[in-house]
């Protein structure tokens, strides 16, 4: 096989891609702030161009910016990713009440966990994992239901903006059809 024909991972991306694609595709995916040259390193970029990429995410809002640190770090803008999910939600084919419904299933899922641990945070129950004697299978059960405590949370708080902002969000097309 040719090097043409053959995809190792992530060949195909390196060549449809120019550095500023990689650049944005790896700072949008960032969980926790990270240097220039940690995203020039996962880019497959030379530092001073992701700089600038990263300087104008940062002046178009999509990124924030920490100086405060001994290296300066870049990691998402959460509001504007916030609403970005927002609108795709309200994008989609789901109704509000279909929204309303996975909203109410997500807070009962944490109601449930919450009875079950006799906590009130994802945190409170990773504590448990000090407080008590458990086996490594519990261990890992409370690890991964902490973490899905987190994630549903950041959904509740997406979803929920999404049916309290359902008019606003409203695509421009659909909104102007129905004037």
């Amino acid at each position: 096989m040719t090097d043409d024909t053959r995809d190792s991972g992530n060949g195909l991306i390196d060549r449809q891609t120019t550095g500023e694609d990689r650049v944005r595709m790896v700072a949008r995916q960032l969980a926790e702030p990270k240097t220039v040259n940690w995203i020039a390193s996962e880019a497959k970029w030379s530092h001073e161009p992701t700089k600038r990429v990263l300087e104008r995410l940062v002046d178009d809002g999509i990124l924030r910016r920490d100086d405060r640190g001994a290296h300066t770090t870049y990691y998402p803008d959460y509001r504007h990713q916030m609403m970005q999910e927002a609108m795709r939600l309200r994008d989609g084919s789901r109704t509000a009440d279909e929204l309303t419904n996975r909203l109410a299933k997500m807070k009962a899922q944490i109601r449930e966990w919450k009875t079950e641990f006799n906590v009130d945070s994802p945190n409170q129950l990773r504590a448990t994992l000090a407080d008590e004697e458990l086996g490594p299978d519990e261990e890992t059960r409370r690890r991964d239901i902490a973490r899905e405590w987190d994630h549903l949370q950041r959904r509740i708080q997406v979803v929920g903006l999404a049916i309290r902002e359902w008019d606003l969000l409203t695509p421009a097309e659909r909104a102007e059809a129905g004037n």
